[in-house]
């Protein structure tokens, strides 16, 4: 059958039941997670992109490129931009309404999963707010989140990630971290790795990824150096038989061979691009892979003609500077600035869109290998016949040797040693 037949079947069955409450004329495939990861595994040494929407012509440019491309697509936004503390006016309970908008308006017939990112846990305080907030994200179209507790030491990751795991719905895409991210410092090991996953599969939870700190940071960076390719290939092999993808962030700061590298030779179906939307949509001179290029004073360089309009950048660049704002930070004027954004005219906000389209088709294409993976989501739904896609693998592990007594046992044989603290929540 054509894929325009596939579908419209796959319309019927394959939107999540919040999805379909919410958005019962709807002809966006808004899915849950698992049917992403299970469009890139079918293809095979693939991963697709987790946009963050951190403005709404990010969004709209995404979307183009993954009609575009063809290719699966992950929408997302962070709890630290879009959570009750937001900084971008994209937040957890607008960003699926946007993209449903989006895809309607544009007629896109890829599949589509609603993603909420690093939903952050810093401390056990912070598990019974948590219980209430996490089902308001579904409520409101959320198709897959991730439970990330790595800035806790690891009985502390797996205890949380235990608790809140029965409030996310059994057919959701499921992510879980370990070892917050921060570049070289604090690396995730294949012990921990273990950890965290047997403990969670001895509870019946079955993540769908698994995020690492395998050497790359956050936001803005200074250099290609970063994704190490073979720590990340060493954990995903000794995670095989728990039937887990990777899901790899901080992308910004590396280039496009080590990125083609992530998605060849390791089990990585999602990748999270954040900080370098952002800047290509307003206009902000990137290199090949979408690092921001700084001048000789180490301030950004806006590309004439592209992005925002001059007058707004100055705009923007004169806030930043009133409000001693710099580098990484600037990701503070999403929500100081959105609505001077989208009341640009039309040809302005159209070139917003085309630069950020144009980016994401190439590395959907050229770089993550994601290029007409739509249809494999298609077909999982049509296989599974229904939206849930049900779990990889069932349960391996013993409860009786993961008791909360037995866990912090393990947890004492372990190296928590996370290095130094910091801010890595983008």
């Amino acid at each position: 059958m054509s894929y325009a037949v596939d579908f419209f079947r796959a319309l019927e069955i394959g939107r999540p039941p919040n999805i379909t409450s919410l958005f019962p004329h709807s002809r966006a495939l808004l899915v849950s997670g698992k049917v992403i990861d299970r469009a890139l595994i079918g293809k095979g040494k693939a991963m697709t992109m987790a946009a963050n929407g951190r403005n709404h012509l990010v969004i709209r440019g995404a979307l183009r490129a993954a009609q575009r491309a063809r290719a699966a697509l992950i929408i997302e936004i962070a709890r630290s931009e879009g959570g009750a503390s937001a900084y971008c006016a994209t937040n957890y309970w607008n960003i699926a309404r946007q993209v449903d908008a989006i895809c309607n308006e544009l007629g896109i017939t890829v599949p589509v999963a609603i993603h909420a990112d690093h939903y952050g846990i810093k401390n056990p305080e912070d598990v019974p707010f948590a219980k209430q907030e996490i089902p308001s994200l579904f409520d409101a179209g959320m198709t897959s989140i991730a439970i990330d507790a790595s800035h806790m030491v690891d009985e502390d990751n797996l205890l949380a990630s235990i608790e809140l795991a029965r409030y996310v719905p059994s057919w959701a895409g499921h992510e879980t971290e370990v070892g917050e991210i921060k570049g070289k410092y604090g690396l995730s090991t294949k012990d921990e790795a273990l950890f965290i996953i047997r403990g969670l599969n001895a509870y019946n939870i079955f993540p769908d990824w698994i995020a690492l700190n395998n050497g790359t940071t956050h936001g803005i960076e200074a250099s290609a150096q970063g994704i190490q390719v073979e720590l990340t290939t060493e954990i995903h092999d000794v995670l095989a038989g728990f039937a887990l993808s990777g899901a790899q962030h901080g992308t910004s700061g590396n280039n496009s061979d080590r990125l083609r590298a992530i998605a060849a030779k390791t089990k990585t179906t999602k990748a999270n691009v954040a900080t370098a939307l952002q800047m290509i949509s307003w206009g902000v001179r990137v290199n090949d892979y979408g690092n921001a290029v700084l001048d000789d004073k180490g301030e950004f360089i806006k590309v004439p003609g592209e992005g925002v309009s001059e007058e707004l950048w100055q705009e923007m660049k004169n806030y930043a500077q009133e409000h001693g704002l710099s580098g990484g930070n600037y990701k503070k004027l999403n929500i100081v600035f959105e609505n001077r954004i989208m009341g640009q005219p039309a040809a302005i906000r159209e070139r917003m869109t085309r630069r950020v389209e144009d980016f994401v088709y190439t590395m959907l294409v050229e770089v993550f290998n994601a290029g007409d993976t739509a249809r494999y989501g298609v077909e999982a739904i049509l296989d599974a016949g229904s939206y849930d896609m049900g779990p990889k693998t069932g349960r391996i592990e013993s409860p009786e040797e993961w008791t909360r007594e037995k866990i912090h046992v393990r947890a004492t044989e372990l190296d928590s040693d996370k290095g130094p603290a910091g801010d890595f929540d983008d």
